[in-house]
């Protein structure tokens, strides 16, 4: 295993100063993130534009920081309700799928989505009809099409999940169309699901792990039950996202899963920290307090 770190905590820095950052630290891949450019989501990376030159610069500059390409990153709904901004979606995709071919074979992480005015049956009949094909051209390319375990509340108008790969009863599904899984485990505390024990069966359909944790405030979950608030949705939930290491998940028994399941590929620092985010000197430290807490348990 190798432990990297998620660019998008750090939107305004280039990849040149990422791979250096990432380095200084100790950190050994980058995963990527590719949001189209002047979307407002982090970019760095246009894979749209994406030249030989281009290709032979990442090759080059990650070699010599010693760093590996971990994933390419672009979380958007491609079950959006909308027909032209589903169809931006799956064509961004196919660009990701396609850089991704380029670049040496990272795999491609987005999510299932969900279109909030339809039943979840119906979500998944849509998605059985959208990703096989996406499915098939990644692996002509050897890439691994991978989706994030994130509920995306605030994709739903009442906070219900609105990326329909929240849970394991899900995961399933979503394997039998030939996609893999970017585990992320902090998302299951707030479902009242073990993270550990939800991810031993699942091993072998896991691409790639993001490593952030979940800080729980049980009395506040006395007050709004395991959805969370309804009417005060802009008010303080009863949890909130913390750096691997100040929150609740057993990062110990976690990384020892993958490695008894053999899993051999990246542990990457999703960053969302509300303590250690906002500055870069914050994320700076939000990143070097994830790493003293997962480096022990990552072997170089």
């Amino acid at each position: 295993m190798k432990l990297g770190l998620l660019t998008a905590s750090l939107p305004e820095e280039s990849l040149t100063d990422l791979l250096r950052r990432a380095e200084t630290v100790g950190f050994e891949a980058l995963e990527v993130a590719t949001w189209p450019p002047g979307s407002g989501a982090p970019s760095h990376l246009d894979v749209t534009h994406l030249t030989e030159g281009d290709t032979e610069w990442m090759r080059s500059h990650f070699a010599r920081h010693d760093c590996t390409l971990s994933a390419l990153a672009y979380y958007d709904n491609p079950l959006h309700p909308d027909p032209g901004e589903r169809e931006r979606v799956r064509r961004h995709l196919e660009a990701c799928i396609d850089a991704a071919g380029r670049l040496g074979g990272a795999p491609v992480g987005t999510f299932i989505g969900r279109d909030p005015g339809k039943t979840v049956a119906e979500n998944l009949a849509e998605a059985e009809e959208i990703f096989p094909p996406l499915v098939e051209r990644a692996g002509e390319q050897g890439i691994r099409l991978m989706v994030e375990n994130c509920p995306k509340q605030d994709w739903h108008p009442d906070g219900h999940p609105g990326n329909l790969a929240y849970a394991p009863e899900l995961w399933e599904r979503l394997f039998d169309l030939g996609l893999y899984l970017n585990y992320d485990p902090s998302h299951l505390l707030g479902l009242g699901i073990d993270p550990v024990a939800a991810l031993r069966p699942y091993i072998d359909r896991v691409a790639h792990v993001q490593a952030k944790d979940a800080e729980v405030f049980p009395q506040r979950r006395c007050r709004y039950g395991y959805p969370g608030p309804v009417l005060d949705r802009e008010g303080a939930g009863w949890w909130r996202y913390r750096a691997p290491g100040l929150g609740e998940v057993d990062w110990r028994s976690l990384v020892d899963a993958l490695y008894e399941g053999g899993y051999d590929g990246v542990v990457s620092v999703e960053l969302e920290d509300p303590i250690w985010t906002g500055t870069v000197e914050n994320v700076q430290a939000g990143l070097e307090v994830a790493y003293r807490t997962l480096r022990p348990l990552v072997v170089a």
